[in-house]
């Protein structure tokens, strides 16, 4: 009891350091910097008591871009039931965890019934704030919230059979500086704590690559089997889950026009947990939208510490 009342004191005493001459709330409660023009949710768990920190609507919900590849590869692993990862299954989940393949996640998300996944993982980790795309081939408009991303981390951590959590944390603390689409994932997270540990990135409506001249060139993640990426499974898998459409259409309950950037995981030795889901005002720059997400994970990252 006394571990969670002193990191509940601590993030509130952060807060006032942090954040000086920003406007505040209360704790665990309150509204970091964030521009007027830029839509924000965040929650900072500690993963051993399962105490929030800190939150800012929490359950708005999002389209989570790749965020959902974390349920995908979840899914996937559970239904193996500890057996082994085949080779060129490997390939996959990989990088999608590493380097946030698409062409992966889509070949996975059909494979396990596209929004079956979703559903099965609503039950499983009792998410409140996440459905599937009501276009089942979009999986890059599933629905979610910052609340629910931490709980499939606590999943991860706490209830996950040993075998899913040893392949999850090991690929997602191997997560790599450059995505296979070659835009720099280091935002977040990777650059604004002292210890990054298992990330997962999100990002959509940024283009389907860096423009000419700033593409991310720095990635230790090796490439993709030629045979894996061009397997007739993939091939088929582009067609039918694309994951985003280039001129999305508007949806009932979640934004899918303006760019959106998450940045998601833990810290340190896997002591706690960030989650951070953010819309940027129609055609921000790439940099800027990363720029601003560091900035205001640094901020949650000291106030929680």
């Amino acid at each position: 009891m006394g571990r969670k009342v002193n990191f509940a004191k601590k993030a509130a005493a952060g807060l006032a350091t942090a954040t000086a001459g920003m406007l505040l709330a209360a704790t665990p409660s309150y509204a970091a910097p964030i521009s007027d023009d830029v839509t924000a949710a965040y929650v900072v768990v500690d993963v051993e008591s399962g105490e929030t920190a800190l939150k800012h609507h929490e359950h708005d919900k999002f389209r989570s871009a790749s965020l959902v590849k974390l349920l995908i590869a979840i899914d996937y692993l559970e239904a193996l039931n500890g057996g082994e990862i085949p080779a060129e299954d490997r390939a996959l989940l990989e990088p999608m965890l590493r380097s946030s393949n698409d062409d992966a996640a889509s070949a996975l998300w059909v494979r396990g019934g596209q929004k079956a996944i979703v559903d099965r993982m609503v039950a499983k980790i009792g998410l409140v704030d996440t459905a599937a795309p009501v276009d089942e081939g979009m999986w890059g408009y599933t629905a979610l919230s910052a609340s629910d991303v931490a709980k499939i981390y606590q999943y991860i951590l706490h209830d996950a059979a040993p075998e899913v959590r040893e392949f999850m944390l090991t690929n997602l603390h191997a997560h790599t500086k450059c995505a296979d689409d070659k835009f720099d994932q280091s935002f977040g997270i990777p650059s604004a704590v002292d210890e990054p540990g298992a990330v997962k990135q999100g990002w959509s409506g940024f283009g389907a690559a860096p423009e000419p001249g700033k593409e991310c060139k720095d990635s230790s993640d090796p490439q993709l089997s030629l045979k894996v990426l061009g397997s007739p499974e993939v091939r088929q898998a582009r067609e039918i889950a694309p994951g985003e459409e280039t001129t999305p259409q508007a949806a009932d309950d979640i934004d899918l026009k303006r760019p959106a950037m998450h940045t998601s995981g833990t810290v340190g030795d896997d002591e706690k947990i960030i989650v951070l889901l953010t819309l940027e005002p129609e055609k921000t720059p790439w940099d800027t939208a990363a720029a601003r997400t560091t900035a205001l994970t640094e901020v949650l990252d000291r106030a929680s510490s």
